[in-house]
């Protein structure tokens, strides 16, 4: 679900929150819960509403006095709820979100109502909700290990490295013979560094890379084309770097990659699996190029069967790759829940099955990836559309043309099928008006200079 804010919600909605706001300054806390709690339940994706529901919550339960034997008797207390929103977490995380609150409303900083909260909060569409939750008990309890683990991983989920490296910090240095912590932070380091764009803090972990030289070799390594005999030699290079340190997952990466151009794709794969046991943890990254490489050996074996004139066999390579990739492609956004970027790719892969209602969910989640948003709500309309529900397409269709400046293949994708849904609609003068706009700068996209001679001569 993406985020709402307080403008797009009802008039009713505002004025909830805004009584509950008034009664927040004047520390009535128990009526401005009440007005927050209200809201939240009604649009659970006004963020807004659940900050200072938290923030009431937590100014309440610390006037009435802290301490770990209230966050011990609040647990005790509350065992029966926990265990209810633990059941509920896998099937149904909207219901267990909603017995979380309830929870955190009798202790608001209570570590494993926290960690429960953000778990459902991210298996209902909302790791917005979950880290803003975290955050708020960090503030309170800024070396609990656990909660710094929980935000460390959905910072990184969200592509937010560098938040994810300085929660892996404290941890590291609270425990700092712990080698998953260390591991961790290592890391977190490699992710920001590389997210950074280039090689420049490298002298921060030495674990990744020696030394600057030896990155700048990496780089040229991945760029430059390669002869059948340099990669042989870089192959062997790189295992021999491997050797020395085994832990380094770049390495790994890259022989894969030097490996995956020699067409040595067994070899390629071998070389990720064996990343993924080293690391002991799931890498989107390294997922990644297993799935891509898997795709290269369909497609060299689709070449070799129409080279050799067997249509029936490039068939059914053909059929195994579509295979291989939509279910690649949910597996991925089971393991990868908040990978927005796996979101899109089902969701579109859904839309081209025909499966629209699980395509629309997926786009709903999807369009909050910044480069994916106006292709989602593009995809979004095309669901809608086909559903002959035409007025919600093209509300999708106007909030992505608006976010798109310049007339660029996207935008003419998307003002072309505003075109024909107002054609649709029977508003046939509109339709006219967008198709202007793609015939104004490319005649030749499609039919659209045929449509706007057509509606001259009418």
């Amino acid at each position: 679900m993406a985020e709402v804010q307080l403008d797009d919600v009802s008039r009713r909605l505002r004025d909830t929150f805004e009584k509950g706001f008034a009664a927040f300054e004047r520390s009535n806390l128990d009526y401005a819960i009440s007005m927050f709690e209200a809201v939240v339940e009604q649009e659970p994706r006004l963020l807004k509403a659940r900050k200072y529901l938290r923030a009431a919550e937590v100014r309440k339960f610390l006037d009435a006095g802290s301490g770990k034997s209230k966050h011990v008797s609040a647990l005790l207390g509350n065992l029966p709820g926990l265990m209810k929103a633990k059941m509920l977490l896998k099937k149904k995380p909207e219901q267990a979100l909603a017995v979380m609150e309830k929870l955190l409303k009798a202790d608001p900083l209570q570590e494993q109502f926290i960690d429960l909260f953000a778990q459902a909060a991210v298996g209902a569409g909302l790791p917005e909700a979950a880290i803003q939750t975290l955050e708020v008990a960090r503030e309170y309890d800024p070396e609990n290990i656990l909660l710094l683990r929980r935000l460390a991983q959905l910072y990184r989920d969200m592509g937010k490295t560098h938040e994810a490296r300085l929660c892996y910090e404290v941890v590291a240095r609270i425990k700092p013979n712990d080698p998953v912590s260390i591991k961790n932070y290592k890391d977190s380091i490699a992710l920001d560094t590389m997210k950074k764009g280039g090689w420049e803090s490298a002298t921060s972990h030495r674990e990744l890379i020696k030394d600057k030289n030896e990155a700048a070799s990496l780089e040229t390594d991945n760029k430059a084309v390669k002869s059948e005999a340099d990669l042989d030699s870089l192959i062997t290079e790189f295992r021999q770097r491997i050797e020395r340190e085994p832990e380094n997952i770049n390495y790994r990466r890259v022989l894969a990659e030097h490996c995956a151009r020699a067409k040595r794709y067994d070899e390629a794969l071998a070389v990720l699996r064996e990343a993924q046991r080293v690391t002991g943890r799931a890498d989107p990254q390294v997922d990644r190029a297993i799935s891509s490489i898997t795709i290269q050996q369909f497609e060299m074996a689709i070449e070799k069967a129409q080279a050799a004139g067997d249509t029936a066999a490039a068939t059914a390579s053909e059929t195994a790759r579509a295979d291989f990739i939509f279910a690649n492609t949910k597996d991925l956004v089971t393991r990868y829940p908040n990978d927005l970027q796996f979101r899109y790719d089902l969701a579109v892969l859904f839309y081209e099955r025909g499966m629209i209602m699980e395509a629309i969910e997926e786009l709903q989640l999807a369009q909050r990836n910044p480069q994916r948003r106006t292709r989602a709500l593009y995809y979004l309309a095309l669901c809608f559309k086909s559903k002959q529900q035409y007025d919600i397409a093209l509300e999708q269709l106007e909030k992505a043309a608006e976010e798109l400046s310049l007339m660029d293949d996207t935008k003419k994708d998307i003002v072309y099928e505003m075109g024909l849904l107002l054609d649709a609609m029977g508003k046939t003068d509109k339709a006219v008006e967008r198709f202007k706009e793609i015939y104004g700068v490319d005649i030749r996209y499609k039919d659209v200079a045929q449509r706007i001679e057509q509606a001259y001569k009418r």
